[in-house]
């Protein structure tokens, strides 16, 4: 048992350092505010290189490069405007140029400071959101009139020898839309006397880049629904490396779509179209060709949804709808039923990876409600997560207190045990037969102590999922912490390097440090259930490895587990005092084999 119990600790050490490893090198890291004066786009990385044309055609990656577009005369704008977007319009291929967002968590720098720098969608791209991609005579590299600009509705106009095409945009005026969506109409109308079959429409979802010169990307990705289910590919599936021999220019993805979307950690563009398409085309691009090829943080992701069209009749007409949003990923948004009608809330991702065996998807938007109606109570969202982590504790204070005293009953047993695993070693059968009557007779449960820890992961992973999307705690400051979504950094060093690690630098975070010490007190004031040298050493060692494992992640994840490791700690300290569990086995009762050098035997009833 005991060196089952260390090749067990052993393989543990080994994985908290490979997490370590990964968290450290792609977790997100805390924004740095860009050295450079903010470009015209008012995106931190957008740039001025014009973008390429429809699908990727070269055998790697992408990159955004000169393109037919520029051939035409300079692009001519228009822009429609409510309380929360600023959206801008484009006559290469009558589509959407950019998106800016007006609400607060877009006028937030890095540091938690007001600023009149906007984060704009799209502003950095492969292509005009919803152009269309190898549609002769209608996508981007054709320049579109513009008919109609009203306040909320824009219309432009192309025509070919054989077609009419007429491109509508209107912003949310009626109930049925998000004041975040846009609903798009193209209409193709056959010009010929002869009936005219088209080719397929792809249309062009946006590109979404890195938030930050600090952000690696690993949130950049693809989703799309089928009716079913929701599938997403990460912008590195395409990049080759450890699972993969070589990067592809693109992937394509069959499926009946129901909504399709571009996404980064925070923000999203998703089309939802008024009948399902056909599939999806992935590709990845690279936002900065001065970069090299092995910089993550170079490069983009974008897609282009496919639909088929009818054939159309001469002089009849056929019509495209969609709606587009582009805004941040605010579940409660994402998730009302009465607008977003095919569960686009499931581009929140929280069911999907590590967290669907823990139950995210139920844990992680139930956490995510607490947390809004207690911000809706109490300012700041670091006090929010710190009352939410209360309540919780609360809640479920029956149960953990019950599982403290099974594991103190637990720990008496202990000497008994050993006992008994002295006397039986040769009989396993009998050993077991007795620990059962064992912890029968003494109203013992022997997972009783495990159970605040089962309860307690999911909640943790619920959280951990839930901090990877929502956009509420982007910049969100507490104390010292500048924003909650990413590690509470105070101090760099940056002359540090360990290679082993895959780092550069070392930062200092004290947020899961703190977490580690309650952990640890934690983990001193709790009784040891087994006398098992390794098994003691496990237990001792599991606060330090799961410190190493959360030392990157973002510090609202360490300020929940902190928060609940000194609920904890108070409460142990109160078990601690309560009286000594009065066992029946300590009480006269029957022992099951010798302890100490004392002899165990049953009184022999008087004649």
């Amino acid at each position: 048992m005991d060196k089952k119990n260390t090749i067990i600790g052993v393989l543990l050490l080994v994985a908290a350092m490979v997490s370590f490893y990964i968290s450290a090198r792609y977790a997100p890291q805390q924004p740095v505010r860009p050295s450079a004066p903010p470009t015209t786009s008012g995106s931190p990385l957008a740039t001025n290189q014009a973008p390429v044309a429809g699908p990727a055609s070269s055998p790697s990656d992408a990159t955004l490069s000169a393109s037919p577009a520029s051939a035409l005369a300079p692009a001519q704008y228009a822009t429609l405007a409510n309380e929360f977007i600023t959206v801008k319009f484009t006559t290469h291929g009558g589509a959407i140029d950019s998106i800016a967002l007006r609400k607060k968590a877009a006028y937030l720098d890095p540091q938690g400071k007001p600023t009149h720098e906007r984060y704009t969608l799209n502003a950095t791209q492969a292509a005009p959101a919803l152009s269309l991609a190898d549609f002769p005579g209608a996508d981007r590299a054709v320049a579109y009139t513009l008919v109609t600009h009203r306040a909320t509705e824009v219309v432009y106009r192309a025509v070919t020898p054989d077609l009419e095409i007429t491109r509508r945009y209107s912003l949310a005026t009626a109930p049925g839309l998000d004041d975040y969506q846009l609903r798009h109409e193209t209409t193709f109308r056959n010009l010929t006397e002869a009936p005219l079959a088209l080719p397929r429409a792809v249309f062009n979802l946006g590109t979404s880049v890195p938030l930050s010169d600090s952000d690696t990307g690993i949130y950049l990705n693809v989703g799309y629904y089928n009716g079913e289910d929701a599938e997403f590919v990460s912008r590195d599936e395409l990049a080759g490396g450890f699972f993969s021999s070589a990067p592809v220019a693109a992937l394509d993805k069959p499926a009946a779509i129901r909504w399709a979307s571009v996404k980064n950690q925070f923000f999203a563009m998703i089309l939802t179209p008024d009948q399902p398409g056909t599939g999806v085309r992935i590709e990845r691009v690279k936002i900065n060709p001065l970069q090299p090829p092995e910089n993550r943080a170079a490069y983009g992701v974008t897609a282009y949804a496919q639909f088929d069209l009818p054939p159309l009749a001469p002089g009849a007409s056929t019509t495209f709808g969609a709606s587009y949003y582009a805004g941040p990923k605010e579940y409660k948004r994402l998730s009302n039923p009465d607008v977003f009608k095919h569960k686009e809330g499931d581009v929140m991702q929280f069911n999907s990876g590590f967290g669907k065996v823990f139950f995210s998807g139920f844990f992680a938007p139930l956490l995510l409600t607490i947390m809004n109606w207690v911000h809706s109570i109490v300012p700041g969202w670091g006090w929010a997560i710190v009352i939410t982590t209360l309540i919780l504790k609360i809640v479920f204070l029956p149960l953990t207190l019950a599982a403290s005293r099974s594991a103190k009953r637990m720990a008496k047993l202990q000497p008994h045990m050993q006992a008994m695993r002295e006397k039986y070693k040769d009989n396993p059968q009998k050993m077991q037969t007795e620990t059962l009557r064992l912890f029968k007779e003494n109203q013992v449960n022997p997972v009783g102590g495990c159970i605040p820890i089962l309860i307690t992961i999911p909640f943790f992973i619920g959280f951990f999922t839930m901090l990877q999307s929502a956009s509420e705690l982007r910049f969100a400051s507490f104390l010292w912490a500048h924003d909650l979504s990413a590690p509470d950094t105070i101090y760099t060093f940056g002359a540090v390097t360990l290679p082993l690690l895959g780092l550069t630098h070392l930062n200092v975070n004290i947020m899961p440090l703190l977490m580690g010490a309650t952990m640890i007190v934690q983990m001193r004031l709790t009784p040891m259930p087994s006398t098992d040298p390794a098994q003691q050493m496990m237990f001792k060692v599991m606060p330090w490895i799961f410190t190493l494992f959360c030392y990157n992640f973002a510090s609202g994840l360490a300020l929940y587990s902190t928060i609940n490791g000194l609920f904890t700690i108070g409460q142990q300290m109160v078990i601690n005092r309560m009286p000594e569990p009065d066992l029946p086995i300590n009480n006269g009762a029957a022992k099951p084999a010798a302890a100490d050098g004392v002899k165990n035997v049953t009184p022999k009833k008087k004649k």
